[in-house]
């Protein structure tokens, strides 16, 4: 989970982002459904990349027009959140990843969860986003689907789905150890606070 970054620049509601945000959000039930039902996977790896393109726009549309906002601090990682444990949970539940690994990378999120409640009751509304927790939100962004793209092809011996599957397993490895050292580096960052706070 990256930590929300602090600045806010309106309280506007009807924004573009916030709108890219919230189709992205509506996505996620739609990505469930096409991996566990009919087991469309080229069309669940189409809506991940189309969710990744609106998340990095939504991004650069807020800063380039000033159009940051809380609802969007809000939106934006939620959705974020809610599509990573939906393909987490979607691709083990398909059997395409160990449930060792869903437990690892969501595991980190909930220990995160808890110290944002700490930093909350002391005032303390997020800490900055640095560069380690979006390159480890990429990583997994870019391993995860290519793991489920893997599955849809067939072929004997080396295949493209070898390959692909391949490069997302090393993908999804590299971002879940990116993920928990950008977890250790937020909990330094909390603990640093929390301590100034008592002083």
């Amino acid at each position: 989970m990256d930590v929300q970054e602090t600045e806010v620049q309106t309280d506007r509601v009807l924004t573009i982002p916030n709108v890219l945000s919230f189709v992205r959000l509506l996505g996620v039930p739609l990505f469930l459904w096409l991996v566990l039902v009919p087991q469309a996977d080229t069309a669940a790896f189409v809506l991940l990349v189309v969710s990744g393109i609106t998340d990095w726009l939504d991004g650069k549309i807020a800063r380039a027009t000033g159009q940051i906002s809380r609802l969007g601090q809000l939106l934006d990682p939620l959705a974020d959140r809610l599509y990573t444990a939906a393909t987490l949970l979607g691709l083990a539940l398909r059997q395409i990843i160990p449930w060792w690994l869903v437990v690892v990378i969501l595991s980190r999120d909930l220990v995160l969860a808890i110290v944002l409640v700490l930093l909350k009751r002391r005032g303390v509304t997020g800490l900055p986003v640095h560069f380690l927790g979006k390159a480890a939100t990429f990583c997994l962004m870019c391993g995860l689907p290519l793991l489920l793209l893997g599955t849809s092809a067939t072929g004997s011996g080396v295949t493209f789905a070898d390959v692909v599957r391949d490069v997302g397993w090393a993908f999804t490895i590299w971002g879940a150890a990116l993920y928990w050292w950008a977890g250790v580096l937020y909990l330094e960052q909390a603990a640093r606070v929390l301590r100034a706070r008592r002083d």
